[in-house]
């Protein structure tokens, strides 16, 4: 069910994407084709996936946010043979007509323009009943691009007839957060990321119902809790930021007691955040530490969150190693690259280069984060290695400055990086979003003072920002990932330097 109040049923989604996956066939793609799809969260984005994976397609849902040049690399990188949009992204499905030479087809849900067929119109004569021997599709997404161009996650799994194809974060799902048909899902972030696309198929599989926001709106996520008596939801950190900020009557007026899990991940919550969280919706607040790879999922539930604040979970796939830069594992309590060993294998779609940075010599796996557990074999997240700050041969993590300045009642975002410094290699940079844009210079200086001296209270002289800039929004992604990379391209080209 979208917000917007259409209402799909089971039975409908269900012949949609047997129509669809007639549509795949009948124009001779196989099971292990590729297509691809572009477009906001509407009511026909779930059921292209379920249509692609009942064809046994490999099927790449791309970020709305994407410009039409990263659009048409992506299409060609993954060698889509379909590629399906909406009015929405209408002026870059223009653009895209002829930067896509693989591309056999091409449809658009809702309207047509020159070159693309009606989707509508391709379904409505196929057959709902479904496909004879079906293989089971799997989904290969990319990486957010944070640090790069980003990377196509193909996880190596065999043919399975569909009967046969576990069910994933379904399965996940009903283990730790008691997915089942009385499930009511409501899922506040875009579609096209992993983790949204994949716990509302999961509670689907489940037999629960789902409901999709358009877009995140704090004190809406809250309504739509308690006028539909959301039992499961998945979020990110900055969304419990941006709930704690509303006015405390705002936050009391609604009735979240439905809740019975509330999943977080996708980036790091600073500790406060998590611990107000906990105060104010109970015990129902879960965690997981995970990557499109698939290569290892690290987990805690509140209780455990509370006996070890600040971990994102202990391994309950994969066993994670912690090594530093001699390659070598690094004592209990010391941070080093987090190595998972015995989980889903995977590659980077055409960039063995990238596959075989992201393992070790003995075969484990990294998403090239920094971290360290401790006695108990809890994990801690450092940094993601790529953001480190070294000045004057001192290594530096972003993140903590980023917990602590997220926090001020005048921070409605921030991003901490290093910025050329001729002295010391790197000084420490606050770029931050405000919730008021100074009205001047003098009013702008005035915050900067206040905001590193905020910091300096809680962390060392330097781990802190030198200065701040100030931004009317910052280059993050709905999915809760900041494009530091984006940042970082700007400071250094002024200063005449590549990184």
């Amino acid at each position: 069910m979208a917000t917007t109040g259409e209402v799909i049923t089971y039975a409908q989604l269900d012949a949609e994407a047997n129509r669809l996956s007639h549509v795949f066939r009948d124009m001779g793609l196989q099971p292990g084709d590729h297509i691809a799809f572009c477009m906001e969260n509407q009511e026909r984005f779930l059921a292209i996936c379920w249509g692609a994976h009942y064809a046994g397609l490999i099927y790449t849902a791309m970020s709305s946010r994407l410009t039409t040049e990263e659009m048409a690399y992506v299409i060609d990188n993954c060698e889509a043979k379909v590629f399906i949009t909406s009015p929405y992204k209408s002026d870059q499905a223009a653009e895209l007509r002829d930067q896509m030479p693989q591309v056999e087809l091409r449809l658009m849900v809702d309207s047509t323009i020159d070159g693309y067929d009606s989707y509508e119109a391709a379904i409505e004569s196929r057959s709902p009943e479904p496909l004879a021997d079906r293989i089971a599709g799997t989904d290969m997404l990319y990486s957010s691009g944070t640090t790069g161009r980003p990377k196509g996650i193909i996880p190596s799994v065999p043919p399975t007839p569909l009967e046969e194809a576990g069910s994933g974060v379904g399965g996940l799902g009903a283990m730790l957060f008691g997915f089942n048909e009385e499930s009511r899902y409501l899922s506040p972030a875009p579609l096209y990321h992993a983790a949204p696309l994949r716990f509302c198929m999961g509670i689907h599989i489940a037999g629960g119902t789902v409901f999709v926001m358009e877009r995140f709106d704090p004190e809406d996520y809250l309504r739509l809790i308690a006028k539909h008596d959301i039992s499961v939801s998945q979020v990110v950190p900055t969304m419990f930021v941006r709930m704690l900020k509303l006015p405390e009557e705002t936050r009391a007026a609604y009735d979240v007691s439905s809740l019975q899990a509330c999943i977080h991940a996708a980036a790091p919550c600073p500790v406060d955040v998590k611990r107000q969280m906990i105060e104010w919706w109970g015990p129902v607040i879960h965690e997981y530490y995970a990557g499109t790879e698939g290569n290892g999922f690290v987990y805690c539930d509140s209780e455990q969150w509370m006996a070890h604040p600040g971990t994102v979970g202990s391994a309950i796939l994969g066993i994670i190693h912690i090594v530093g830069e001699d390659g070598e594992e690094v004592p209990v309590g010391e941070a080093g690259t987090v190595f998972f060993e015995g989980g889903s294998e995977f590659e980077y779609h055409r960039d063995p280069e990238k596959t075989a940075d992201s393992r070790h010599p003995n075969g484990w796996s990294t998403l090239g984060d920094v971290g360290k557990v401790d006695e108990d074999g809890f994990l801690y997240l450092t940094d993601r290695k790529a953001y480190m700050i070294i000045s004057g041969g001192v290594n530096i993590y972003p993140q903590e400055a980023e917990n602590v300045l997220t926090m001020h009642p005048k921070v409605d975002d921030v991003a901490v990086i290093g910025v050329p410094n001729e002295d010391f290699g790197e000084e420490v940079k606050g770029v931050v979003q405000p919730v008021e844009m100074p009205a001047d210079d003098e009013a702008a200086a005035a915050l900067s003072r206040e905001l590193i001296a905020y910091c300096k209270e809680q962390l060392a002289d330097v781990k802190c920002p030198r200065t701040i800039d100030f931004r009317a929004e910052l280059p993050r992604h709905p999915t809760g990932k900041l494009y530091k990379r984006l940042l970082k391209d700007e400071y250094w080209a002024d200063a005449g330097r590549s990184i």
